[in-house]
């Protein structure tokens, strides 16, 4: 059997469109891996952001799987929001997509409300616009000790069990096994997902499609200072960072967020490329060259590259390494026993062991690669094997009504021990930790997912354990200004006197009438007190907030226990108060949410 026989099936009914919504990377890994795990099987894969796909052609497909992630509040990701606009028109015929046979894949947290929302309404329209389901939608969640592929897996492998039935490989063609290296992105073009020409300076024949990426602007680093600064005792370390905006036109609102652009420190990646072997070709320039139409050069890459810049602003080596990773990874071993235990990980027997080595101490990839000594990753493969630096979201922690031209961010500092003996880094923390006063960083302002109330008379329940209080803060500051008092707040920390962040400026809102505070100390007293004890022990107040007043409450923190135990604690005291039975509560609640009056802002 020749080379393209092995590789590819000619059938034209074995077409497969792979469309992704991903707002961090997460389901676009999944669906690159769903890509390469269709060709393997002889179908010809195409892939899409779903706002990069020319939707008008959405008629013509027989055949598409769907990946998209969660953002926000239920909210889709970034680069699918125009696609479901699209999707949503009402004049579309209930049977314009009678010819798509579909599935679904979800990613999301199960300690969300609107879990997994966007894949749930993706799936809906899809049926009501006439396409045919093929298989269950999947419904991933980060709450899995395996995180998304903990459901991905078996969810998957039901998917290829059913396509290969209904698209039956011709007689004497066989699925390419696992441990073959797959060199191609269609059956027309060979090499890696991007070519990458080495010594030369090469012009585009063609002007290349490119994802769709906010133009960033500038600010200057103009103040910071560590919050927890006397509490040698404290793990963490909590930085209160302000910047001056350079140009005034920008403003934003209460509740935005703010995006960064991180890159990796030069001598990390210094260390990096003599590691590799990359350091006598680490400044030969360079252009990308897409050889295929789903290939895109991100937007934000400069035209003329080289492996150090690569490295230093563009591709990650200092995050943990997700599963595709080590696939790739497999394939440039030279040592045997190194292979062995690579494909182990990729295998769904060896998921408890890649856990074990990988997520659960928060294993980097360039440790992976020193334990994987003997790969020798071939150039024209780096973009396959090394995810992107992806943007990193902040909440505002200021109003611009109180502080014009400026942005304050409440940054927790990444810096803690696993069992691995180097401590663990955030690759955006780390970065942000060496900015200098005057340092100058491209930014975005995006729309964040929490809105105030118009009216400022309606009060509103703050609840920001931790760094979670960042958005409150700037709720407060911007409420102030409009002179409404009805500010309450729940605050959670470990120490009163170590990690009470903003004290100051909430001591002095108390003392002019314009703030209530409630403060848990958990670790200050025998017994640990939380913000949902709190909320419990004030019940007669938070009923007559959110009852007779109509208050809104905001909810912003960790996504561990914390979201499911505050709002357990607010469905006690709807029973308590309004005198509910648990599915009147839990009603009652889940009103309240559908009509915006509790919104949360939770990342793990």
């Amino acid at each position: 059997m020749g080379m393209d026989d092995k590789f590819h099936n000619d059938s034209t009914d074995r077409q497969l469109l792979i469309l992704y919504g991903s707002q961090t990377g997460c389901a676009q890994d999944a669906a690159e891996r769903t890509a390469r795990e269709a060709r393997r099987r002889h179908f010809r894969v195409r892939i899409f952001a779903m706002d990069e796909y020319d939707r008008t052609k959405l008629i013509n497909e027989a055949l598409v799987i769907f990946i998209c992630s969660t953002t926000g509040q239920g909210d889709e990701p970034d680069n699918m929001k125009r696609f479901w606009k699209f999707l949503l028109r009402k004049n579309l015929p209930n049977d314009i997509l009678s010819q798509m046979k579909f599935t679904v894949f979800g990613q999301g947290d199960s300690s969300y409300i609107r879990y997994n929302y966007p894949a749930k309404k993706l799936w809906k329209r899809l049926l009501q616009l006439g396409a045919e389901s093929i298989y269950p939608r999947g419904d991933g969640d980060d709450q899995h000790y395996l995180g998304q592929d903990g459901t991905f897996d078996p969810w998957i492998q039901g998917v290829w069990d059913v396509l290969m039935k209904m698209y039956p490989l011709p007689s004497g063609m066989d699925i390419i096994p696992s441990e073959d290296l797959y060199p191609f992105v269609s059956p027309e073009t060979p090499m890696a997902m991007i070519t990458i020409t080495l010594g030369l300076l090469l012009v585009l024949t063609s002007k290349p499609r490119h994802l769709q990426v906010s133009v960033f602007s500038l600010l200057t680093m103009v103040f910071h200072y560590p919050m927890n600064l006397l509490s040698i005792s404290i793990p963490y370390d909590v930085r209160h960072l302000e910047f001056a905006i350079e140009e005034p036109f920008i403003s934003y609102d209460p509740g935005d967020i703010m995006v960064i652009r991180p890159r990796n420190l030069k001598k990390d990646v210094d260390t990096f490329l003599e590691m590799m072997e990359w350091t006598d070709i680490a400044d030969d320039p360079f252009i990308l060259v897409p050889n295929q139409e789903d290939c895109k050069i991100p937007k934000h890459w400069e035209s003329r590259l080289t492996l150090r810049l690569l490295f230093e602003k563009y591709l990650d080596i200092f995050s943990t390494p997700r599963r595709s990773f080590f696939e790739f990874l497999s394939y440039f071993t030279t040592n045997e026993d190194q292979t062995e235990k690579l494909r182990e990980f990729c295998s769904a027997e060896g998921q408890d062991d890649l856990y074990a080595y990988n997520q659960r101490v928060k294993r980097t990839i360039v440790e992976a690669l020193h334990d994987f000594s003997s790969a020798k990753i071939p150039i024209d493969y780096i973009l396959d094997v090394f995810p992107m630096i992806q943007p990193r979201q902040f909440s505002i922690s200021s109003a611009s009504s109180m502080h014009s031209n400026a942005i304050h961010l409440t940054v927790a500092i990444v810096n803690y021990k696993t069992q691995l003996r180097s401590p663990r880094r955030g690759v955006c923390t780390k970065w942000m930790e060496d900015l200098e006063i005057g340092s100058v960083i491209p930014f975005n302002v995006i729309k964040g997912t929490m809105k105030l109330p118009r009216d400022s008379g309606i009060p509103i329940i703050l609840v920001g354990p931790g760094t979670g209080v960042s958005v409150m803060k700037a709720f407060i500051e911007d409420r102030i200004q409009d002179g409404a008092t009805e500010n309450y707040l729940f605050f959670g920390c470990r120490y009163h006197d170590k990690d009470f962040y903003y004290k100051n400026e909430w001591d002095s809102y108390v003392r002019e009438g314009q703030l209530t505070l409630f403060v848990a100390c958990s670790r200050d007293q025998g017994k640990k007190i939380y913000v949902q004890d709190l909320i419990k022990q004030n019940a007669a107040l938070i009923w007559k907030l959110v009852h007779d007043q109509g208050g809104y409450v905001y909810l912003s923190g960790r996504s561990d226990k914390m979201p499911t135990a505050v709002i357990e604690s607010f469905t006690e005291v709807f029973k308590k108060e309004g005198d509910m039975d648990d599915a009147q509560a839990k009603k009652y609640f889940n009103t309240m949410e559908k009509n915006r009056r509790f919104q949360q802002e939770c990342w793990s």
